[in-house]
């Protein structure tokens, strides 16, 4: 399973969200510009987060978007499943033969277990943090 841009930058929208968790909505253009990406491919982006009840928009001068729930309780694996779909690093796992299938979902079951026990939050506080060597061991 390879991650495309839609679940890097939709990752980026809402980690940047979950930074600002209880201040001011924030707008696309500013997380745009902040990590020198396309707003207009991040409003296509946004969109399913907002369909999914990730994130909801705030209209008005001072609007943008905000997330619908503390960090603490948005994993990354709901905003890859949105963006990319199930997680699964290959097609067609039942007509595999058994020693080949066994692997494939060992593998699946690992980046789930790595993407649904990494918070929004547990992010945040990274891309906050001096270090910019943090690895994510599968």
């Amino acid at each position: 399973m390879k991650i495309s841009t839609k679940g890097r930058y939709g990752l980026t929208i809402m980690i940047e969200l979950a930074k600002k968790y209880g201040d001011r909505p924030i707008s696309l253009k500013s997380i745009a510009n902040a990590h020198n990406l396309s707003e207009h491919y991040l409003e296509q982006l946004v969109s399913p987060l907002r369909n999914a009840g990730l994130v909801k928009s705030i209209r008005g001068a001072y609007g943008g978007y905000v997330l619908t729930n503390h960090p603490a309780k948005i994993t990354a694996g709901d905003v890859i499943r949105v963006l990319e779909g199930p997680i699964s690093p290959v097609e067609g796992l039942e007509e595999e033969e058994p020693a080949k299938r066994e692997l494939w979902i060992r593998i699946r079951d690992a980046v789930q277990e790595v993407l649904d026990s990494t918070t929004l939050e547990d992010l945040a506080k990274y891309s906050d943090s001096d270090s910019e060597s943090y690895m994510f061991y599968i």
